[in-house]
């Protein structure tokens, strides 16, 4: 089990860049696939981004594809969500996910193959 902190929210108005942190506890950080979750008012919760084991593949939803990069830094056991050209849509509270998987350079794309999750931080998208 790996213990999730999401940081980074904020308010910001449209066309604007806000970057989302997510600190991992534990020394086996590199062995998760972690991935970003997002669900808005009235909405289920909707995949983001994802980024496998030691970061050999990236999956992006079609929605934040071309605006959003997820990256990972193993030596500090952090998964990041840099989000740029954002728009009232994309308004929501934003999750940190992980699963154990080392091994496979694969991530889940749906949040009910994740194992741990953050408390979640809000992005507001003014118009």
């Amino acid at each position: 089990q790996v213990q999730l902190v999401e940081s980074g929210g904020g308010l910001v108005q449209a066309g604007g860049s806000l970057r989302l942190s997510c600190a991992a506890s534990g020394r086996t950080f590199s062995s998760y696939a972690m991935g970003w979750f997002r669900q808005a008012p009235g909405k289920e919760r909707e995949f983001v981004a994802a980024i496998s084991w030691r970061g050999g593949s990236t999956y992006y939803a079609d929605s934040v594809k071309g605006r959003f990069t997820i990256s990972r830094d193993d030596a500090k056991n952090t998964v990041s969500l840099q989000m740029h050209s954002l728009k009232p849509e994309d308004t929501a509270v934003y999750y940190c996910a992980a699963v154990r998987r080392a091994g496979s350079y694969s991530a889940p794309l749906v949040w009910y193959e994740y194992d741990d999750w953050g408390q979640g931080t809000q992005v507001t998208v003014s118009s």
